[in-house]
């Protein structure tokens, strides 16, 4: 219940502050009020509630991690509908599959987040594009080793995350 009356406490102190803080950054009120909600989520869902001597501090710090996410799903979004645009029309998928294979990618690359590059690459080459091991060493300039480690070290995080 501390937990609770803690956020609550900070909630109205200081959200108002941090939605202009985030409005100045996005230059869009719609979307700096969904990351200032975000933001407090994250808080909210937090595992331990920390001491907090400087609440803005506190506060800046996750919105910079929620902001860093939201210019990531952008991009990711950038780049899923510059590879629709590619494909013929008549193989195109639906709306509807369009926004669940969105979906599905924003999350593996929350899950991949943390990854070393190489490893993250070599996943997406095997689980997006279908390549076998030998193709994918080819590919990054590195031995069928290095691509079985790199997958399993992938396939951990996927499982663990589960």
């Amino acid at each position: 219940m501390a937990h609770a009356s803690t956020l609550e406490v900070l909630y109205h102190a200081h959200h108002n502050w941090l939605n202009g803080w985030l409005r100045r950054r996005l230059g869009c009120p719609h979307n700096a009020a969904d990351l200032a909600q975000d933001t407090f989520m994250r808080v909210l869902t937090a595992r331990e509630t920390p001491q907090i001597n400087e609440p803005r501090a506190f506060l800046t710090t996750i919105a910079k991690r929620v902001l860093c996410n939201h210019y990531r799903r952008q991009d990711l979004e950038r780049a899923y509908y510059e590879a629709l645009a590619q494909m013929p029309e008549l193989v195109a998928p639906s709306e509807e599959d369009r926004a669940i294979i969105l979906q599905t990618l924003v999350e593996l690359d929350e899950l991949l987040d943390g990854l070393p590059r190489p490893v993250k690459r070599a996943f997406l080459l095997a689980q997006v594009d279908g390549l076998s091991y030998g193709e994918i060493a080819q590919a990054l300039g590195i031995s069928i080793a290095t691509v079985k480690r790199h997958l399993n070290k992938a396939a951990l995080r996927c499982y663990f995350a589960l």
